[in-house]
């Protein structure tokens, strides 16, 4: 009954996406994998634009392929995390080159494309070839949570939560179903004051039997981190260099950057800003220097172009931070 109670709810509330539109297979696989990768720890609701502006200048497999590296990052630029866009795009060839250019409907060989893990495959064999997988994303897994009403540090670890998801049951409709509950996460079992009026499955959830609705989860140790963004310039252009030094924002466009201590970040005469990217609370003093050479790796950009440049909203936001200054 529980299945069906969801797929009910389903039918009459799910919301309309693009990537939900009904096409071909052959498009439907394309439009899961690059939703996929997009979905992965950004919301939806940021998402949309995003995809909508990615499918129309980027329309097929082939095309994602083929793109330069240039016209890949504008498409995702603001979006963060582009490692998933180069691995989206290595994903394409791969599919092209191993697997003529369809996706594989095998757990073990959608994991061999480069960025793809065990929830994105297990998302992919449900939604596209309606396999009986129950993909576990972080709404799943809260609904989970609050059903049996796990709380303890054994009950919620993953290993455990594989176990448990069998109480969701099969149906001949997989991919909905996978679809379903995420969307049950996603619209009504928030992590703060779930809408059960509305969930169709509350006669069956322990936690609103108990009115016990905190979910136990795992604190993201945050680091903090001090650098030194300096500012290089060349009458009315700005040095950019192509980022091959840190882990963040790999091979693409920064500010001439070093790690620098706590103490050292304390300069009274440097301007400050701060970002959060992922984990890192990241302290960014700037100064500024007049150089005519640039390195290897170097561009000189004008700062009159630089806002409207293929750039990281990262080094955009460093330049916004400072421009009144220049």
């Amino acid at each position: 009954m529980i299945t069906k109670k969801i797929l009910y709810w389903y039918d009459n509330n799910k919301r309309s996406l693009p990537w939900r539109n009904k096409c071909s297979l052959k498009r439907k696989e394309y439009f899961t994998l690059v939703s996929e990768f997009m979905l992965q720890q950004t919301q939806v609701k940021t998402v949309i634009p995003y995809f909508n502006n990615f499918f129309k200048n980027i329309p097929n497999l082939n095309a994602l392929a083929r793109v330069g590296e240039a016209k890949l990052i504008k498409q995702w630029q603001g979006l963060g995390y582009y490692s998933r866009a180069k691995n989206l795009k290595k994903s394409a060839k791969m599919i092209i080159d191993s697997y003529s250019g369809r996706l594989p409907d095998n757990f073990e060989e959608l994991k061999k494309l480069p960025g793809v893990g065990d929830y994105t495959a297990s998302a992919i064999l449900a939604i596209v070839f309606n396999q009986k997988i129950i993909p576990l994303d972080g709404n799943i897994e809260r609904v989970l949570k609050r059903i049996l009403n796990l709380k303890t540090e054994e009950e919620v670890k993953k290993e455990n939560l594989h176990k448990q998801k069998k109480i969701f049951g099969k149906t001949s409709r997989s991919g909905d179903y996978a679809q379903a509950l995420m969307e049950i996460g996603a619209l009504l079992c928030k992590p703060k004051n779930p809408y059960c009026d509305k969930c169709p499955i509350t006669k069956n959830c322990l936690s609103f039997k108990r009115k016990d609705f905190e979910i136990k989860k795992k604190d993201k140790k945050i680091i903090d981190k001090f650098y030194l963004a300096t500012l290089y310039r060349n009458d009315d252009q700005l040095l950019l260099i192509k980022n091959d030094k840190f882990k963040f924002l790999k091979n693409l466009l920064i500010f001439p950057m070093t790690e620098i201590s706590q103490a050292d970040s304390l300069l009274k005469s440097r301007n400050k800003l701060n970002l959060k990217m992922s984990n890192m609370n990241m302290n960014i003093s700037v100064d500024f220097s007049n150089i005519k050479n640039k390195p290897k790796n170097g561009l000189w950009i004008k700062k009159t172009k630089l806002e409207n440049f293929t750039i990281p909203t990262f080094t955009k936001k460093i330049f916004a931070s400072v421009k009144h200054n220049l």
